[in-house]
């Protein structure tokens, strides 16, 4: 007590000269000293979060406020511990956490008119900056880091405590983690990576006196602007000498340390999706980052979870698989240009978990650089509104925000399908088939899909040589319109619709919304089997993976596995499946969905296909379905195995009624291709029958 007592008094007068022996030094008596808070909370700096690739490897790309990233004592060279003792405090491994005898220097320092000294050991630097972290408010941050005699007096009780609770060692890996060294550098991670790109074990002696120098005033002694260079470098030569007069180095390690050249530039991380390592991650990055704004585990707001994102240094491990994605992006490349205004999107999906497997587009995820065309839209290009090619950070994928998606035609067909199963129809489930079919849905009579003179709709094939009596099989082959609408009349547009919204489709635009809202509604929605509602291809990739695991609809994740900064492994983005079909009617679908791909069925036989390349270019058991919108607006393919499901859309973001003519040759390989590379080396695996 005696000792905290006369450091308590002599701290106040070293620091505040002209109240040294003022009534509030004198309340550092015994009574009052002893009331003083000791307990410091243990401080959670903001720590980097780190974004990896599937293979736990490759770095996606990180997410901070702060770059910080905390390294144990063993991984911090110790030219870096002896650096920063040289420059801050060099009786630190023999005080108790006041340095008596530096207060007695600051002291005599102070009176006689010298520069001012505070006398504050790194331990009590700790103190101080654990104090700003621990803060809950911004009032709180201020009075922890004021320059008072209270504050001082208590930085004192709280570095004597901790000198009691911690080792040496510890208290200099915990201030080496927390110092700042500027340019958004935080810990002697951050700050070998900025200024040196290296790690921390690695830097040299000139090196780590640098660091050490900047603790004191991170902007006067920055080596990378012109005021500062000198100053850092005098500070840098003056920490070398104390190495030096403290024994830490030999004059040879110091003449050779001081004629070792500073850097003048820094080293930033990319920080978000803007700067991903490669810019084709950019989509998934971007996803995820979505998907996390969403997840009521990371707090209860968007801004409580982006912080969390931001400071809780986690690990993320994302479902992202680097040769799927690289293969979507090839294919999209040699199919179509970045600068091509219409867009070719591609989503790989894992069935039976929603792991997002790629996301790729013809496009950079970057903001508008000045590159970007004009809005294909007129009204808009007219209005100065750029267009999202080659630069866009849509989600123009996955959906979101002003993104609803677009029509993607004769993939919907599935889900009458479905329905018809489950509502006791068979594959085998014959209907006679004209070129045209009057339906008993009722449309405005002016409409184009209306019959002549009637108000019913009244859809067409894309072919009249599409006619006859087809199954399903043949008709979803085929791809028949005339056979799938009255189809939906028998089973209830109601009931397709239902299992569209079990499958997944989002219906984010209002306009599809309301059309669906209740099943009233739906069962007058005639041409929702012909893919009219928007949806994306992630929104149809994960739809038909839903076939391919038994029924079981798992909601999309860009999670493999997240590690808290202690260790502790974080249950979300895990998968989440339920049962939406029964096993065989998922088996039974599937089996006809093998027709449009050129594949076999194994239940019923096949008679044509829309993408027959398919099944031989991948060279193993294959389903999926083609998709066109009326006037070629948009046009779409999804193929799927055992291990992927893969959606391609070729469309334009900027316009849906655009009069391009989307081309299935464009867009077809590109799909096939990316599953055909995926597969390559894979066992060669069978669809399960009902039953089995």
């Amino acid at each position: 007590m005696i000792c905290g007592l006369l450091a308590g008094v002599v701290v106040a007068a070293a620091s505040f000269p002209a109240v040294a022996m003022s009534g509030l030094a004198a309340k550092a008596g015994s009574e009052s000293f002893a009331d003083l808070p000791s307990e410091l909370a243990k401080p959670a700096a903001p720590q980097v979060t780190r974004i990896f690739a599937s293979d736990g490897k490759t770095q996606i790309a990180v997410m901070y406020d702060e770059f910080r990233s905390d390294v144990p004592l063993d991984e911090i060279n110790v030219n870096m511990q002896n650096a920063i003792v040289a420059a801050e405090d060099h009786q630190f491994y023999e005080h108790n956490g006041v340095d008596l005898k530096g207060v007695a220097r600051a002291f005599v320092n102070n009176k006689q008119g010298g520069s001012q000294q505070g006398a504050s050991t790194l331990t009590m630097q700790y103190v101080r900056m654990t104090l700003a972290y621990t803060a809950k408010t911004p009032t709180e941050a201020i009075e922890a880091t004021k320059d008072t005699p209270e504050r001082k007096l208590t930085e004192m009780k709280y570095a004597m405590q901790v000198e009691k609770e911690l080792s040496k060692q510890q208290i200099l890996e915990r201030y080496l983690n927390m110092a700042p060294f500027g340019n958004s550098a935080y810990g002697v991670y951050a700050g070998s990576q900025v200024y040196f790109k290296k790690k921390p074990k690695d830097l040299t002696i000139a090196q780590a006196a640098l660091l050490a120098g900047m603790v004191k005033a991170p902007t006067a002694f920055d080596p990378t602007t012109a005021s500062g260079y000198p100053q850092a470098l005098d500070r840098r030569n003056y920490i070398i000498d104390n190495m030096l007069s403290l024994k830490m180095i030999t004059a040879e390690q110091a003449a050779t340390a001081k004629k070792e050249k500073l850097g003048k530039t820094t080293n930033h991380p990319g920080n978000g999706c803007t700067q991903v390592a490669k810019n084709n991650w950019g989509f998934f990055c971007d996803y995820f980052y979505r998907w996390w704004m969403t997840q009521s585990e990371f707090g209860a707001n968007t801004y409580d979870r982006e912080r969390q994102l931001k400071s809780g240094g986690y690990r993320i491990v994302t479902s992202l698989d680097l040769k799927a994605q690289a293969s979507a992006r090839k294919e999209i490349s040699d199919v179509t240009t970045d600068g091509n205004r219409n867009a070719l999107l591609i989503a790989a999906v894992q069935p039976g978990t929603g792991r997002v497997q790629a996301l790729a587009a013809n496009r950079k995820y970057k903001l508008d650089d000045g590159e970007n065309k004009p809005s294909s839209n007129p009204e808009l290009a007219a209005n100065g509104v750029k267009g999202t090619y080659p630069n866009t950070t849509n989600p123009i994928i996955t959906g979101g925000g002003d993104i609803t998606g677009y029509q993607a035609g004769s993939v919907f067909k599935m889900f009458t399908m479905v329905a018809a199963l489950e509502n006791g129809y068979g594959l085998d489930h014959s209907i006679t088939s004209g070129a045209t079919y009057k339906s008993g849905y009722v449309i405005d009579p002016s409409s184009d899909a209306a019959c002549p003179g009637t108000h019913f709709y009244c859809p067409r094939n894309a072919s009249a040589s599409e006619q006859g009596t087809f199954n399903m099989w043949t008709g979803f082959g085929k791809s028949v319109n005339t056979y799938f609408v009255p189809l939906e009349e028998q089973v209830g547009a109601d009931k397709v619709v239902d299992v569209a919204k079990r499958f997944g489709i989002q219906f984010r635009a209002g306009s599809d919304a309301a059309l669906v809202k209740d099943d009233a509604t739906a069962r007058t929605f005639g041409a929702f089997t012909l893919g009219v509602t928007s949806s994306t291809p992630l929104d149809i990739a994960n739809a038909y993976a839903t076939l391919a695991g038994d029924g079981m609809y798992c909601k999309p994740t860009p999670i493999q596995k997240i590690t808290s900064a202690d260790g502790t492994k974080v249950n979300a983005g895990q998968p989440q499946c339920t049962r939406v079909t029964s096993k065989d009617v998922a088996r039974e679908a599937l089996d006809a969905a093998r027709c449009p791909v050129g594949d076999q069925a194994q239940l019923g036989s096949c008679a044509g296909s829309t993408a027959p390349q398919v099944h031989s270019a991948v060279g193993h058991p294959v389903f999926g379905k083609t998709g066109t919108t009326d006037a070629d607006k948009t046009a779409a393919l999804v193929v799927g195995t055992r291990d992927t499901v893969v959606a391609g859309y070729l469309v334009n973001p900027d316009w849906s009624n655009h009069s391009d003519h989307m081309d299935h040759n464009i867009v077809n390989p590109a799909v096939w291709k990316t599953v055909a590379d995926f597969m390559k080396g894979k066992p060669v695996e069978e669809f399960k029958k009902p039953g089995e």
